[in-house]
């Protein structure tokens, strides 16, 4: 919510923290992931928290959704 439409399969993770930052969103959180990945949450006053999962190195961001 927010954020247009992503058409991409991995965004370098400065680029897509900023789209949730320009629409309004805080990450609030971090940790370890699965598959020595990290997952990161992501709050906005009005819209679903959002969970993304980045790369072991934190530089993609591999995909994202949100918590309901």
């Amino acid at each position: 919510d927010g954020v247009p439409k992503i058409t991409v399969r991995v965004l370098p993770s400065q680029e897509f923290d900023e789209l949730l930052i320009q629409a309004g969103y805080n990450k609030i959180g971090s940790a370890p992931a699965q598959g020595n990945r990290v997952k990161a949450w992501w709050t906005h006053p009005t819209f679903a928290r959002v969970e993304a999962i980045y790369s072991s190195d934190g530089t993609l961001a591999i995909t994202a959704y949100h918590l309901t």
